[in-house]
């Protein structure tokens, strides 16, 4: 390599350093932690005061599964599920709570475009790719499982 090359390459990793932000790995995944498990403590929560006004396991984990959807959708709604997201990170996509987040993102973010083809059309968007996937893998195992027994 030419030294007028590895001069440009040198400058060029310079503005790449200066230009890319410092990742503070343990802090995030600190926040992620404590985040991710606040929101769990309040699924909990919610699912021992079910318990409690006499549903069953079943119905109180049910509920409270339908509970937290709403929550997270509302939030999204709100623009604050975004914030609690770019502090978390991580934290913040509990599966039913990032998932509801997922879904409802898109909804609103198109719902300019109409009801069929901007909340119709881009509701899934994010999300689509997780429930065919997962639908898919679960048959598989499904079928796999149904053979092994």
């Amino acid at each position: 390599m030419s030294e007028n090359n590895q001069d440009k390459l040198q400058e060029y990793q310079k503005m790449v350093e200066k230009a890319s932000p410092n990742s503070h790995i343990v802090l995030d995944c600190i926040k992620a932690f404590v985040i991710g498990g606040i929101i769990c403590c309040i699924g909990q929560f919610i699912t021992n005061v079910l318990a409690n006004y006499g549903f069953t396991q079943d119905e109180s984990s049910i509920y409270t599964s339908v509970i937290l959807i709403g929550i997270a959708s509302v939030l999204t709604g709100l623009g604050l599920y975004s914030k609690i997201g770019k502090f978390a990170g991580a934290g913040s996509v509990v599966p039913i709570t990032g998932f509801s987040n997922s879904v409802t993102a898109p909804a609103i973010e198109f719902k300019k475009e109409g009801f069929v083809l901007g909340v119709g059309a881009k509701i899934f968007t994010i999300a689509g790719p997780v429930i065919l996937y997962g639908s898919v893998t679960s048959m598989l195992v499904g079928i796999i499982y149904y053979f092994v027994k």
